[in-house]
């Protein structure tokens, strides 16, 4: 039976498990744009993660409150004490002798048991500039979520686009091979009634393995895009599924002064270190107490003795410490604060400067790619009638299959690189978003 156990456990370790992706998507399900995204932020591992970094940030402000509150415990004891009595201390001074303990005779018992409590008084701010500290943290830890969450919706855009880009490639192939097979078939038949040579045959053979090996390269290119699309939804088991194609071009319309005013004023990372910087500002203070004393209270009721009922007793008092000397330890970690707050300065103006960079190349790569968009659809349009004019001359016996081959060739190039161009500007029109920091 154990045996028979262990064997099912082991079948089990080695089949893939099933995944959360197999029940938000279902099979053959049509997904468009909006759809993906919306599982990604469902389900993406990282942004798990960052959400998580945020609840620990919301946990260290409970616990920068806690000194805020009393500090109550409770402790017991129990000890076996034998005293020493053979063994008496003498004093050279005195002249007096006794026994160690203060006692004599025998082995006995001492219990005790008491609740403590504490609490601060005054700290000269301490706590609630941990609490402020503690609160900026969290506003960065908020903004670091809102970066991942953009990069994640970036990288669906990118892969989703991605997707619909080797599928129309794909379809290219597919229409290449379909091109040159009835090529092929046109000089075998003029080869047959002898108007054509043998060369003109074995040309489009050759064409159409190259065409069949392209069209495996294309769907093969097509299938590692879906694997990259399930991967950036946070879903690598996902079921077969459909994409609504959606890549059709329309103007983004935004001027680069309204693109970088967005992002100074919306970039996450941006917001985050700006919150470090006010935390720094706040550590500064933080060290400073230091120097500053402590007035704290404590009170306690405790019982002990040699045996039960234990005898009673009580304090109650107030303890002022003031830092007279520490080995110059609170004015380094002055030093210390001041020199992180400079380096936080530091790294928000170089972040200024990239953020600036990358709207200024998302925004030229943006325009260039609409400017793309309508010279690479005239070359389709213009490689189709070449190719029409070349099938033309080939059926009248006046053109060679070269012409033919470069035709088709040409074709399929041109209708590449029309769907490449709208790949790429829909992928810097994400760019852009992401660089404004927008979703």
């Amino acid at each position: 039976m154990k045996r028979y156990i262990f064997l099912m456990a082991f079948i089990l370790f080695l089949i893939p498990p099933k995944v959360k992706g197999e029940e938000i998507i279902k099979k053959g399900e049509s997904l468009n744009l909006e759809r993906c995204v919306e599982i990604a932020l469902k389900m993406h591992p990282d942004i798990t993660a960052a959400k998580n970094t945020v609840n620990a940030s919301e946990s260290r402000i409970g616990q920068a409150r806690s000194n805020y509150y009393p500090q109550i415990d409770w402790s017991s004891s129990y000890n076996r004490i034998s005293p020493a009595s053979d063994r008496s201390v003498s004093s050279s001074s005195s002249g007096i002798t006794s026994s160690s303990f203060g006692r004599t005779g025998g082995p006995f018992d001492e219990y005790s048991t008491g609740v403590n409590l504490s609490q601060t008084i005054y700290d000269f701010g301490k706590t609630p500039t941990q609490v402020k500290i503690q609160n900026y943290n969290l506003d960065s830890s908020r903004s670091d979520l809102k970066s991942i969450l953009n990069q994640v919706v970036f990288n669906v855009k990118q892969a989703y686009y991605g997707v619909i880009q080797a599928k129309h490639n794909k379809i290219v192939a597919e229409d290449t091979v379909r091109q040159t097979q009835q090529h092929l078939e046109q000089a075998k038949g003029f080869y047959e009634v002898g108007t054509r040579p043998k060369f003109d045959v074995t040309k489009a053979e050759v064409d159409l393995s190259t065409a069949k090996l392209n069209l495996i390269r294309a769907a093969n290119a097509l299938k590692i895009s879906i694997v990259n699309l399930n991967n950036t939804m946070g879903i690598p088991y996902a079921p077969e599924y459909m994409l609504a194609e959606d890549i059709s071009f329309f103007q983004y319309e935004i001027t680069f002064e309204d693109a970088l005013e967005n992002a100074y004023k919306n970039r996450p990372d941006l917001q985050s270190v700006i919150a470090k910087k006010l935390a720094a500002e706040k550590s500064i203070g933080l060290a400073k107490t230091g120097y500053y004393p402590v007035l704290s209270g404590n009170a306690s009721y405790d019982w002990s003795g040699e045996s039960f009922p234990l005898e009673e007793g009580w304090n109650v008092g107030a303890t002022f410490s003031f830092p007279v000397f520490s080995g110059f330890l609170t004015k380094y970690q002055v030093e210390e604060a001041k020199a992180n707050l400079n380096v936080l300065k530091a790294n928000e103006e170089s972040l200024k400067h990239t953020v600036f960079l990358e709207v200024q190349e998302a925004y030229l790569t943006l325009r260039a790619a609409e400017d793309a968009i309508p010279t690479a659809k005239l070359g389709v349009e213009q490689a189709q009638e070449n190719l029409d004019i070349a099938n033309g001359r080939y059926a009248a016996g006046v053109g060679n299959p070269i012409e033919v081959t470069d035709a088709e060739v040409g074709l399929a190039n041109a209708r590449t690189s029309y769907i490449q161009a709208l790949y790429a500007d829909r992928v810097a029109q994400a760019s852009i978003e992401k660089a404004m920091g927008m979703r």
